[in-house]
């Protein structure tokens, strides 16, 4: 341990201790949290399926920088290389689309053993997957609908494939000893104003009590749901509005999922987690950063990341929330875009635990705002980052910007070289 962050991490930890936190406490407990990191980064969201289809469903990567990963052994490479330096044992999180297979296998045909590769990687590493049905880029969603198309064979073709997703999901889960989230979004929805709003919703719900008909083990498998505001083809209309899917998770017993680009460009998330908490056994979050629209920025360390949160800290709901993040940068090493987006959610963790969230709620309680604010006001500027330097030099990463020359070192030796 360097003499300077040590000193540093004593003289913060008697600052905190006066408000009555421990902070070795809340590294050991900061050490438990696992975010679940989207592969879908590391190669501008194409996969490996199908390389030569077009993006779409609204999804819209930006940028050339060099070195995108163009195959799986690459792309589980610089996953690796991005892991080394975030601190704490985490997860990744697949799309359908990353499959590692030699077969020529269409999404409803997908099996567990075309991610086997996959799962022993993730054995080696000591980590968990996530999992997604792909429900966009593909022949078969060309014209905006999947899960709600009102052609019944197509239709069936989306509601097989999700089914076929669950089933993977649950592998990973009983593989790893990690229960796996299996989030379905569908980008579903009309240009312009439609006539019938009801329809494309009642084939949405049947297809997905159809999909969720097959019961699977939830400690191996937890289903999820996620809404959209609008996309880029859909304006007028989505499909699967947070209004229709609160409702079928709630009804169902499902995980909602709340994407941080997904709502009002002024609307944040972190409002919503305790009302969903008083009604649900879970929320899944899609950490991420949209900018005029659902563009997917970087997450960076702002307002709305850190009130994410201070509302899983003080409404003690990490335990039922499942954290992922939800970016794709291709202006950027994409690298670096990971363990900026990573670090910096944890940070936020870190920070809303170094808060003396018991003597606010207290001073509300007693109409006293006077000490909420000041108080809230003073720990901005107290001694966070003396206790974060000492947590990555613990957890044997990169102290503060150090990890960028090793990003840079394998941008020289490894990612310009592809």
């Amino acid at each position: 341990m360097r003499q300077d962050i040590a000193r540093n991490y004593e003289e913060a930890k008697k600052q905190y201790a006066s408000h009555g936190i421990d902070v070795d406490q809340v590294l050991a407990e900061l050490s438990d949290i696992k975010i679940s990191i989207h592969c879908w980064q590391g190669d501008d969201v194409r996969g490996f399926l199908f390389r030569d289809q077009e993006l779409s469903g609204g999804i819209s990567v930006t940028g050339e920088y060099p070195g995108a990963a163009r195959t799986p052994e690459e792309l589980r490479a610089d996953l690796t290389k991005a892991m080394s330096m975030i601190p704490g044992t985490h997860k990744v999180n697949l799309h359908a689309i990353y499959a590692d297979t030699d077969e020529s296998v269409d999404l409803d045909q997908l099996e567990p053993r075309h991610f086997q590769k996959w799962v022993d990687w993730a054995k080696e590493q000591g980590i968990g997957l996530d999992f997604n049905p792909t429900c966009f880029s593909h022949d078969k969603s060309k014209d905006g609908f999947t899960l709600s198309h009102p052609d019944p064979e197509i239709r069936q073709f989306w509601i097989d494939h999700c089914k076929a997703s669950r089933r993977i999901g649950a592998y990973f889960g009983e593989q790893l000893g990690q229960t796996c989230v299996t989030n379905i979004w569908v980008p579903d929805g009309y240009k312009d104003v439609p006539v019938d709003r009801l329809a494309p919703r009642q084939r949405l719900k049947d297809a997905l009590d159809e999909i969720f008909a097959e019961e699977l083990n939830p400690a191996w498998n937890l289903d999820a749901v996620e809404s959209k505001l609008f996309g880029i083809g859909s304006e007028a209309y989505v499909v699967g509005s947070h209004e229709f899917y609160m409702g079928y998770g709630m009804r169902n017993n499902k995980l909602i999922c709340l994407d941080a680009g997904h709502f009002h460009p002024t609307e944040g998330i972190a409002g919503k987690l305790s009302s969903l908490a008083l009604f649900t056994d879970g929320i899944l979050l899609h950490v991420s950063r949209p900018m005029r629209w659902d563009s997917d920025h970087v997450v960076i360390m702002d307002d709305e990341l850190l009130e994410i949160g201070r509302e899983l800290v003080r409404n003690h709901l990490l335990h039922t929330t499942h954290i992922g993040l939800d970016f794709f940068d291709g202006s950027i090493n994409r690298i670096a875009a990971w363990v900026i987006g990573t670090r910096n959610t944890i940070k936020a963790l870190l920070r809303a635990k170094l808060e003396p969230t018991e003597k606010l709620k207290q001073a509300e309680l007693e109409g006293d705002y006077t000490t909420r604010l000041a108080l809230m006001e003073e720990f901005k500027s107290y001694p966070f980052g003396a206790v974060w330097d000492y947590y990555c030099e613990k957890m044997g990463v990169p102290v503060r910007e150090e990890w960028l020359a090793e990003v840079k070192r394998y941008e020289q030796d490894v990612l310009l070289k592809r």
